[in-house]
């Protein structure tokens, strides 16, 4: 989804401009532990990759670095484990137990530290909801605070914002509880009780372009509080033969994730269960014409994710199998949208509009122009 950041293969992960001045990057060798090949690193042990993650005086790991490792990393290590090893070699390295510091050292050292600490709990800030990390930096920088007062206002800056983005994120959790309490609560009701009547989507909002923006904030808003970390949490899993006990199945929190597939799953049944609510076929052909068009709106915004699930409550057997009702629709539109989705090849029509949703996004003029999910 575009506005995600990227996995990236170990083939193509690191360029030698993100190595230490002092790394090894010919054709093929071996330098810390660190595997290289044809100047790319592509292999190491966990203790030269946690080196390899730590800035020192005159060095700063590569962007794409810092956020796979961190990413992948959970699958072998703990985050509180990391960050506990990574502060341990900076104290250890940068000699910040001594009793008197080097604080023109110190003073170099430091700036880098602050922007990889900022950058961990900007970019996975789920992890910082353990006491035991908050702890981690909080004594990090207090043991570099002494030689610049700014690094006390940094450190000030980096908790607030950090602050902010879990009570958002918990504010998130909370909703999703309470959407999902409010869902079992009406299917209770709807089995003990008589259904009451329903409006029909056509009077509540006929404007297509209106409902594909309503589920495009929707889909921003449920997508804003998915940590990338879920999508390892959720797709790799333990082998049932190995019988050792891995640190990623204490950890594996994939709520977040779970939530966005069952808002998916929910707006495919909303659109089956509009189109077969009418009585009559020309009725229930406007409504098959009426979600063609919200989903026509949502290709064009680059609303993939609700584009598809239109299509697959389209293609549910109630609705597929209407044949006279779907006589009396236009389907010319709908064999576009549905082509576009197509799986073959491994969803390359789908994946080629995402590249151009992409582009439109880097050279878009406004919001609006800048969504892609």
């Amino acid at each position: 989804q575009e506005g995600m950041p990227q996995t990236l293969s170990s083939t193509s992960m690191f360029t030698p401009c993100g190595f230490s001045p002092h790394l090894h990057t010919s054709k093929e060798g071996e330098q810390g532990g660190l595997i290289f090949q044809d100047g790319n690193l592509t292999s190491a042990s966990l203790d030269a990759l946690i080196q390899h993650l730590i800035p020192t005086t005159d060095y700063y790991p590569e962007k794409a670095y810092i956020f796979t490792f961190l990413l992948s990393s959970r699958l072998f290590i703990e985050p509180h484990e990391l960050l506990s090893r990574v502060c341990h070699k900076c104290i250890e390295q940068q000699r910040l137990d001594d009793p008197v510091l080097d604080k023109a050292r110190i003073r170099k050292f430091g700036p880098k530290i602050l922007q990889l600490l900022t950058e961990w709990t900007e970019t996975f800030p789920y992890d910082f909801q353990e006491e035991r990390m908050i702890g981690h930096l909080k004594d990090m920088i207090h043991r570099i605070a002494p030689c610049d007062e700014a690094y006390w206002k940094k450190m000030n800056q980096l908790l607030q914002a950090l602050n902010q983005k879990l009570a958002t994120l918990s504010h998130g959790q909370e909703g999703i509880v309470k959407i999902s309490t409010a869902v079992s609560d009406k299917l209770v009701a709807f089995k003990t009780k008589p259904p009451s009547i329903q409006r029909e989507i056509l009077s509540v909002c006929s404007d297509p372009y209106t409902l594909a923006q309503q589920l495009t904030h929707v889909e921003l808003e449920r997508l804003s509080h998915i940590g990338p970390e879920e999508f390892v949490q959720a797709f790799v899993h333990k082998d049932p033969l190995d019988g050792t006990k891995t640190c990623f199945s204490e950890q594996k929190k994939t709520s977040n994730l779970e939530a966005y597939v069952k808002w998916f799953n929910r707006l495919c049944y909303l659109v089956a269960t509009e189109i077969c609510m009418p009585a009559k076929k020309k009725q229930r052909a406007q409504v098959i014409e009426f979600f063609i068009d919200v989903a026509r709106e949502c290709f064009n915004i680059g609303n993939f994710n609700s584009l598809m699930a239109i299509i697959s409550g389209m293609n549910m057997s109630p609705v597929s199998r209407l044949k006279k009702t779907w006589s009396k629709v236009k389907t010319a539109k709908f064999f576009i949208l549905e082509h576009q989705m197509d799986p073959t090849g491994n969803f390359y029509n789908y994946r080629t509009a995402l590249r151009g949703a992409a582009h439109r996004s880097l050279t878009a003029h406004s919001n609006r122009e800048k969504v892609g999910v």
